[in-house]
């Protein structure tokens, strides 16, 4: 008997994405398909299309449902030689999504993942020829389609694939109004008449009435209608054209109210600036994780800032939280954190917001992202920075163990430093390449600023004469010790040797090809280490020509885990300025990473049997995270790194190595994979520029 099939996807009346191909070329010559359930419980369902797809590009547009987590949807090719690939889909964050991908020639089984519960919606297949793409890539980058032609000569598949997708299928973060355009065709929403009560608090400092009417439009507009709006005035403006509407009220500013007084008899607040507006179903979509979670402290959404700039956002991410502020708009804060936040009077107007979105970063604990643009706002993302004053007083006022320091133009923490200084002890992973290892081992016993040190050199047979002398000269010095390690190179074990030798209570793993930039770089690692809750901890490495190494790892980029924003100018400020300041991320390369020797004994160091030479350093931070540490990446300890100088290029059997252990960081953390807590569902995983996908 065949395996029952589900009946051919329909799309609906109007849908454009059924429009005439000369609509949306993009989206291909659209085909008929269906799916056949297969007995994977990951890879689900067979994606049958009619007629032979094989050579040529596939467009899928699909949907999910908006309140469901943020997973993104996988595809696996399953190939006539049995081995597959796989790749992470974009997730939706609008309408829709779209993924352009190639199939092979030797293709026999698509097959797709997606998350049970998660509404996911196959509405659309399309198809295009490797004609049409180069067309396309001609148009938006003529160098890259000679590069990709090339590729396609030489038979390079992977890399032939790679630059198309990157030129055809990535867009820019500055043109998200038009990759919206085809992202979004939102249906005329329900009306919820019940749920979670809230209020819309709307302060009105003198002169910036302006755009208020749009706001109360929106808020009446509105599927959640359980709501109202209060407009405090610091000076009251003529009201012509606001829309009158039971549910507003009008009132003055009062520095005397109590911040316990700001949700009032509402389940929620939500703190609007006038000229802000949501969708429709904004409220209804923030309020929705409330009816099941009443824990929740915080539930927010991303927004479209000035002239169209999107703010995707993270997940929680409390250190970037204190810093930027970026979870401000839209939000709700629960009755119950606003209840639990200290009950003083509200103050001036000027400051109020600042010091609301202080409190809420240190205090929510129970958070959700919902990874969708539901407001349209009038501020730049900077204009949520806390000036470094307000910023101090928070701190001082909740005895925290920071001060502010200015970095790169933004407003940082600077962590106080546990008396007396922690030592500290650095193991390095070394091999020949007396240039490297006298280099690094120069910058640390003298250009590095810091009262207790030693150095751990782990040696993996080294045979260079100048490296033995060096070794000779090195070992007079107490705070240096040399382990020779003459087993086949595995740097996992390396690093867990010098460990179990480490006296330090903070453990520094670095590269022998490593130089020391600033005196205070060690300083500012430990800082972070010590604190209680924070694992693993990265620095800010930059190539020898200056630009960006390591600015904290992406997991899922390039299928698999990648370093984000490598190769641009050194000073580039990231998405919300996070490059900037100390900021959350899923894990951080080995080549420079500090970490407590207790956190590193309890999650067993690394893994030296799966992973001997690569994702040890991301299967470590992971690992850190679920046993409830956060990853923390710092730009203010900056070194050089020439990244794997002493290895040089895997190739051939090495290559190999590399694709086993690749394969078994997929199967361990392909959760992780499909959704990057740090990184937004609807940034490309194909390129490394924070482009949209």
């Amino acid at each position: 008997m065949e395996p029952r099939s589900e009946p051919p996807a329909q799309g609906r009346e109007g849908d454009d994405l059924i429009r005439p191909r000369s609509a949306r070329p993009w989206l291909g010559r659209q085909t008929d398909f269906h799916f056949v359930p297969t007995d994977d419980p990951v890879f689900d369902r067979s994606l049958v299309i009619a007629g032979d797809a094989r050579d040529g590009w596939i467009v899928l547009s699909y949907r999910t449902d908006p309140t469901a987590l943020p997973t993104r949807p996988m595809l696996r090719l399953i190939r006539a030689d049995g081995s597959v690939q796989d790749f992470v889909l974009p997730g939706v964050t609008l309408t829709r999504a779209h993924w352009l991908g190639l199939l092979p020639s030797d293709v026999t089984e698509i097959r797709l993942a997606v998350t049970a519960g998660s509404g996911f919606s196959l509405e659309r297949v399309g198809l295009r020829s490797h004609a049409s793409l180069f067309c396309d890539c001609l148009v938006r980058r003529p160098l890259r389609a000679v590069a990709a032609l090339y590729e396609r000569m030489r038979r390079d598949e992977r890399r032939f694939r790679d630059i198309l997708r990157g030129a055809c299928a990535v867009t820019p973060s500055a043109r998200f109004p038009a990759w919206a355009a085809g992202r979004d065709d939102r249906a005329p929403a329900t009306r919820h008449a019940s749920g979670p009560k809230i209020r819309v608090l709307i302060p009105v400092r003198s002169g910036e009435g302006r755009g208020l009417s749009r706001t109360i439009e929106s808020l009446r507009a509105q599927t959640h209608a359980d709501w109202t709006a209060d407009i405090r005035w610091e000076n009251r403006e003529a009201e012509t054209g606001i829309p009158q509407d039971g549910r507003v009220s009008h009132a003055a500013w009062q520095d005397a109210a109590l911040r316990g007084e700001l949700a009032a008899e509402a389940d929620a607040l939500c703190l609007l600036i006038p000229g802000e507006t949501l969708d429709p179903d904004a409220l209804a979509l923030l309020a929705h994780p409330m009816a099941s979670r009443p824990e929740l402290d915080l539930i927010y959404a991303d927004a479209q800032h000035r002239e169209g700039l999107p703010a995707l956002k993270p997940d929680w991410s409390p250190d970037l939280a204190r810093v930027t502020g970026y979870f401000d708009t839209p939000a709700l804060l629960s009755r119950g954190l606003i209840a639990g936040l200290p009950n003083r009077p509200v103050g001036p107007i000027d400051a109020f917001a600042e010091e609301l979105r202080l409190g809420v970063a240190s205090a929510a604990r129970h958070v959700v992202h919902i990874p969708r643009v539901l407001c349209r706002t009038p501020r730049w993302p900077s204009d949520l920075i806390p000036a470094a004053g307000v910023l101090s007083t928070h701190l001082a006022a909740i005895a925290a163990p920071a001060e502010t320091e200015m970095r790169g133009g933004s407003v940082d923490l600077r962590w106080r430093m546990p008396q007396p200084a922690p030592a500290v002890s650095i193991v390095i992973p070394s091999r020949d390449r007396f240039d490297l290892i006298s280099r690094v081992c120069r910058g640390l016993l003298h250009e590095t600023h810091y009262p207790a040190i030693e150095i751990i050199i782990v040696d993996n047979g080294s045979t260079d004469a100048a490296v033995l002398d060096f070794y000779r000269t090195l070992r007079r010095d107490p705070r240096v010790q040399i382990i020779i390690e003459p087993a086949p190179f595995n740097f996992s074990a390396m690093v867990n040797r010098g460990a179990a030798a480490a006296t330090g209570d903070i453990l520094v793993l670095l590269n022998n090809d490593v130089a020391i930039l600033e005196a205070t770089w060690l300083d500012a690692m430990v800082r972070q280490a010590a604190r209680p809750e924070i694992g693993a901890v990265g620095a800010k490495l930059l190539y020898g020509n200056g630009t960006l190494q390591h600015a904290g790892v992406v997991v899922g980029l390039g299928g698999r885990a990648g370093h984000i924003l490598r190769r641009r100018p050194a000073g580039t400020p990231g998405r919300l300025g996070r490059l900037r300041v100390a900021h959350e991320v899923s894990a951080v390369t080995a080549a420079c990473l500090a970490v407590s020797r207790d956190k590193y004994e309890a999650v067993g160091g690394f893994d030296a049997e799966a992973f001997p030479i690569d994702f040890n350093d991301v299967d470590f931070c992971l690992r850190l995270g679920q046993a409830g540490y956060r990853t923390i990446w710092t730009p203010a300890a900056t070194l050089a790194h020439l990244e794997s100088v002493s290895r040089g290029p895997a190739v051939g059997e090495a290559r190999q190595r590399f694709e086993r252990e690749a394969d078994r960081f997929v199967t361990r953390w392909r959760d992780v994979i499909r959704h990057d807590p740090y990184y937004h569902p609807a940034l490309s995983l194909t390129t490394f520029g924070e482009d949209l996908e």
